[in-house]
């Protein structure tokens, strides 16, 4: 099942008091997620320009690519905003691992209770 996507502009998107929106990082292809980090709107506008995610690194507080050391970057397809317009999702192409561990994705722990 595809859903019509609504346009939505920059403008309208909701940051947080930090001038931050989370990123959940999908694969387009697979639908595993992959990660989630923070925009600002510099990411957002960097990852539209160039087709690559740009994120905006809470630690090191600055913006950063996605891949920049280690070569595995993230091809941005698309962008998909929610219905509160204040998460993003970036429908990607990943070019190897994505988590920083070498897995192919963030996500490989499940939660003991």
């Amino acid at each position: 099942m595809s859903l019509e996507c609504e346009k939505v502009k920059m403008e309208e998107l909701v940051f947080q008091e930090n001038g931050l929106i989370p990123v959940v990082v999908q694969n387009i292809i697979t639908k595993d997620i992959l990660m989630v980090a923070y925009a600002n709107k510099e990411a957002i506008l960097k990852t539209l320009e160039t087709g690559y995610a740009h994120f905006w690194s809470r630690s090191r507080k600055r913006l950063w690519k996605k891949g920049e050391t280690s070569g595995n970057m993230l091809k941005v397809e698309k962008i998909l905003v929610d219905c509160d317009k204040d998460t993003l999702i970036y429908l990607s192409k990943p070019s190897g691992p994505t988590c920083h561990t070498g897995k192919p994705s963030c996500f490989f722990s499940e939660l003991d209770y």
